[in-house]
């Protein structure tokens, strides 16, 4: 790991944790009022394409994001994600004033890249932290965006009636908040994430807690030390180009097989600029060549598909909940209650998922994630069924929000554990674009499937997505129990007379 002074890397996280406060007002005060303005514009059919318009914008930018980061830096990274939000903010509000549905598309899209922002952070955050306290410092910066993601939807109608005040349609004032949010987050970052913790430059294993070659120590030429697994035990790592990645043992506790070997690249990056931005190194893999790595390791293919898919669950659930409730009657202020409630379990115990992961193993903790998605759409199908008001309707949408939650801390967690810099930062970057692609794609389609089939065949929709997620934690399973029996037949060779 890198070494830095403890007052650097504190300021560093504060800078990480305001910025995602910030962040999340303004993502929050969007998507409160983001599906309402847009179905005002084109009708319900349309209503789920505002949500797809900046979920796909993130994703888009995600790739190009992490390049930045790899080259430049996080600070350059995380500021021009920022700049670019605040762009679509301006342009949204342009198209409520002319009335322009491609207007507000595009404006959409470009909105998103601060949620691309807000999830990158967490990754900034992971950087040089110990491999046995990953997840819990992730999930600090995660549980920032709490604050600031739930006061953003119940400022919804006070930001509507100053944007009247103003003169502008009703539904521009809440993007007037998030323009202004985005705007000090960027600044927050850029004038204090100075010194941001650079990547390890070669794989430790969540849990080893062992400093890697190549963290500013001199390393020798040789064949690579053996790293360790999440148990302590040594396991082989022997590519000379990038050392092979130990993903820990899920079930087992075991040592696990050696992952695939990264694909080459050079392990050092250049020296760190004047401003004292650590970057990895030019010659970091591309995205397509960092997906077929973790194609091949089954907890790395395990930690991106989940993440894609809790994502696309959430964002179908969650960007059809407005018009349902509205579509019964309830009003505005009980909307944005609601979402902030759902927010509210999206954020506010990720230190808890965090130390859970790191004790417990993350892989234990991701499958309880996908029990948790399970029970949040079937309480919003009952819900929908019994035509129960706000109150089940508010529950299903906190349990949805857990299981996004631990789901994304502790797929996150096993992806900061995997491969050297040249293989993880653009993994990560591949990893949050197939995120946001997936949640496009859901909420395109959350929109027809409401309006043919209701609130229930939403939900129903919900839970096959997760069917890929159940099929890759199967298979870490079995190689977890697969390595744990390899282990017991050595020991009992081994003290066999």
């Amino acid at each position: 790991m890198v070494s830095v002074p403890s007052g650097e890397r504190s300021r560093g996280i504060g800078a990480l944790v305001t910025g995602n406060l910030l962040g999340g007002v303004a993502v929050a005060s969007g998507i409160a009022v983001g599906g309402l303005l847009l179905e005002r514009l084109g009708g319900t059919s349309v209503a789920g394409l505002g949500q797809a318009a900046s979920v796909l914008g993130a994703a888009v930018a995600a790739v190009p994001l992490a390049g930045v980061a790899a080259r430049r830096g996080r600070r350059r990274s995380l500021t021009l994600g920022y700049a670019i939000a605040v762009l679509g903010g301006a342009l949204i509000v342009t198209a409520a004033v002319v009335a322009q549905l491609a207007v507000l598309l595009a404006g959409l899209a470009l909105f998103g890249v601060g949620q691309a922002v807000n999830l990158q952070s967490r990754y900034a955050a992971a950087d040089g932290a110990a491999p046995g306290n990953r997840a819990r410092t992730m999930s600090i910066v995660i549980w920032a965006t709490t604050i600031g993601s739930v006061a953003g939807p119940n400022l919804s109608e006070v930001a509507d009636r100053f944007g009247r005040w103003l003169g502008l349609p009703g539904l521009a004032g809440p993007y007037v908040f998030s323009i202004v949010s985005f705007a000090l987050a960027g600044a927050v970052v850029t004038v204090f994430l100075r010194r941001p913790t650079a990547p390890s430059s070669t794989p430790s294993a969540p849990g080893s807690g062992q400093a890697s070659p190549g963290s500013g120590q001199a390393a020798p030429a040789a064949p690579s030390a053996p790293a360790t697994s999440a148990s302590g035990q040594a396991t082989s790592a022997s590519s000379p180009a990038a050392p092979s990645s130990t993903a820990p043992a899920p079930a087992s506790g075991q040592a696990a097989p050696a992952a695939p070997a990264a694909p080459s690249a050079p392990s050092s990056g250049p020296a760190a600029p004047a401003s004292g931005e650590a970057v990895t190194s030019a010659r970091a893999v591309g995205a397509v060549a960092a997906l077929r790595w973790a194609a091949a390791d089954p907890a790395a293919r395990f930690a991106v598909v989940l993440i894609a898919v809790a994502h696309a669950m959430m964002v179908m659930v969650m960007v059809m909940t407005p018009l349902h409730m509205q579509h019964h009657g309830m009003s505005l202020q009980l909307v944005g209650v609601v979402i902030s409630l759902h927010v509210l379990g999206m954020y506010a115990l990720s230190p808890v998922f965090g130390w859970l992961a790191d004790r417990i193993g993350a892989v234990r903790t991701a499958c309880g994630g996908m029990l948790l998605l399970v029970a949040a759409v079937t309480l919003g199908f009952v819900a929908a069924s019994a035509g129960e008001g706000s109150t089940l309707t508010a529950l299903a949408l906190i349990v949805l929000g857990l299981g996004w939650s631990v789901s994304l801390i502790s797929a996150s967690a096993l992806l900061a554990g995997t491969a050297a810099d040249d293989v993880r930062v653009p993994l990560q970057g591949a990893t949050d674009a197939g995120m946001n692609y997936a949640g496009a794609a859901a909420a395109a389609l959350a929109g027809p499937i409401l309006a043919a089939g209701g609130f229930q065949a939403v939900n129903v929709a919900a839970a096959a997505i997760l069917v890929p997620a159940v099929a890759a934690a199967i298979a870490v399973l079995r190689r977890g129990r697969a390595a744990a029996k390899e282990g017991d037949d050595e020991r009992r060779e081994r003290v066999r007379p």
